[in-house]
């Protein structure tokens, strides 16, 4: 009893004796080798690789046997010839019969499609009638104009005759040997015809790649002759216009600095982002933010005039002193701008409970009406007699100069059955105390007539106070079955309600109906019984 394996050769399984896979193994190790200098080595081996599976399938086929064993793989070898046998061939000049056996399973028809013009069927033809594909391309030309014979003898090669694939598909439609030498021999001429291929390219497209090159060169310099004539006057106008656009920010910086200096806009730091600035040092950060932004642009400016007129505008020196300059005013603004971010290092609250008197149902409005002081109405110049009983509304709750409106408004579950108002009164500052003192300084107003409670959307910063971002949470608890009237305008500040509540369809209505819950605010429709059981 001999030991018997299995192998994987040209993606077929085979049992092979021991033995036989050994000589096997070496002899394809010597063909590995020997094409181990070809580009195409790993094709070329796995070509032969599927001849030999495709012979071994034959052989287990015809001796219905299902092990390959020695003698069938010396068999093989025999027809598939050795490595030595057309090595020695090669050393010689004269060509000579090969000295060993020459296996040839004479002409297969396939159809040629790397020739072919359609499908490759007159091709395979001429290759296994040993005619030229022109003359068999002729008769079927004939045949299919007399009759149409031959337009259907074509369609029914085309459908029968399988297409050459494989190297080993292609020597046997040119009846030539599937071995070593024929492979060596088939890769040889393929490799000879794609050089010839390549050369005739090559002279083809030479003169037209050398027509494009000079046309290349020609547009190239064509165009630099243009750019250097025109380049001058196009980049002399750019720089004009910077120029003319230089002056004109240089101009509004110098009006926004007489502003933020107060020549005649004493509240210019009444609105944000420059109310978060301390009173005790606003002049020099604002001085120092106007030379870091000054001199980068008046440099631009003065660059722009010495290519616009060939002449430099400044020397080294006064450059050098300008740099110096803005350095200095780069170092004031990065020294004021920490210690303005030290002002918010500490966080403070302050806690006020309010209970309000308890309705079953209660209004939530937002009062966006103004409260002017004296000071406010003589700054406006509104006085009783021009204006009446008519009320200011202010909307421009976005505005980008406005400071951050931070109050939040939220409706919970009482705990005690009571209705109370929570306010909490939030700020940041360099300590604790300052912090607090902060949080003091925050007016914030809401009224209650009956069961109609009125909020503010907005807080108020008594007098002398600076931004340090003050918030102010208000928060209403109900008892559970409380209803509430909700104004469209408090969904702005409203927590953890982003979607609308439609009353019994009625969609113009400023107000929807919510109700207390176990589980927190619903909106009625929520709650309604038919519109659940008819969703």
């Amino acid at each position: 009893m001999k030991k018997t394996l299995i192998i994987n050769i040209g993606n077929s399984i085979i049992h092979i004796e021991e033995d036989a896979y050994e000589v096997l193994t070496t002899y394809l190790n010597e063909i590995k080798q020997h094409f181990a200098k070809n580009a195409d080595d790993f094709e070329i081996v796995t070509d032969i690789e599927n001849r030999i599976a495709e012979m071994f399938t034959e052989i287990l086929q015809a001796g219905q046997k299902q092990v390959i064993e020695l003698t069938d793989v010396e068999g093989v070898i025999a027809q598939m010839g050795r490595v030595q046998d057309f090595q020695s061939e090669e050393e010689e000049e004269a060509p000579k019969a090969n000295n060993f056996t020459n296996f040839d399973a004479g002409k297969k028809l396939y159809r040629d499609t790397d020739e072919g013009a359609i499908a490759g069927v007159c091709a395979g033809l001429g290759h296994y009638l040993n005619i030229e594909t022109r003359w068999v391309r002729l008769i079927a030309l004939l045949l299919a104009f007399i009759g149409g014979t031959g337009i259907l003898a074509y369609i029914i090669l085309w459908i029968a005759t399988p297409r050459a694939i494989s190297r080993s598909e292609k020597m046997e439609m040119k009846g030539e040997a599937t071995n070593l030498h024929g492979y060596k021999r088939s890769f040889d001429e393929e490799l000879a015809a794609f050089k010839e291929n390549m050369k005739s390219a090559n002279e083809q497209f030479r003169p037209m790649v050398k027509r494009s090159g000079n046309f290349i060169t020609e547009m190239v310099d064509s165009i630099g002759k243009l750019l250097g004539a025109t380049g001058t006057i196009i980049m002399k106008i750019i720089a004009g216009a910077f120029i003319v656009c230089g002056f004109g920010m240089l101009i509004g910086l110098i009006i926004c600095l007489a502003a933020f200096l107060g020549f005649w806009d004493s509240n210019a730091y009444n609105y944000f982002p420059l109310s978060i600035i301390n009173e005790g040092f606003r002049n020099e950060i604002v001085l120092g933010a106007f030379v870091v932004v000054f001199i980068p642009i008046l440099a631009l400016v003065l660059f722009a005039i010495r290519v616009a007129f060939n002449k430099t505008a400044i020397n080294k020196t006064l450059s050098f002193s300008l740099l110096i300059i803005w350095l200095i005013g780069a170092s004031f603004t990065v020294y004021f701008a920490a210690k303005i971010t030290s002002e918010f290092q500490e966080h403070a609250e302050l806690v006020q409970t309010t209970e309000i008197k308890a309705y079953p149902t209660y209004v939530i409005d937002v009062d966006k009406s103004m409260a002017f002081s004296k000071q406010d109405s003589l700054n406006y110049q509104i006085s009783e007699m021009d204006f009446g009983n008519r009320v200011i509304i202010d909307n421009e709750d976005e505005h980008p100069f406005r400071v951050p409106r931070n109050v939040r408004i939220e409706i919970l579950k009482s705990d005690n059955h009571k209705t109370t108002m929570v306010q909490t009164y939030e700020s940041q500052g360099k300590t604790f105390p300052i912090a607090l003192r902060n949080a003091q300084n925050i007016n914030y107003r809401y009224t209650q007539k009956d069961s109609l409670i009125t909020l503010s959307p907005r807080l108020d910063l008594k007098k002398e106070s600076i931004w340090r971002n003050q918030e102010v949470h208000i928060t209403l608890r109900v008892p559970v079955g409380t209803r509430l009237m909700l104004n469209n305008n408090i969904y702005n500040y409203l927590q953890f309600y982003y979607y609308s509540c439609n009353t019994d369809n009625n969609y113009d209505s400023p107000y929807r109906e919510w109700i207390m819950t176990e589980d927190g605010l619903k909106c009625k429709s929520e709650l309604d019984p038919f519109k659940q059981d008819n969703p």
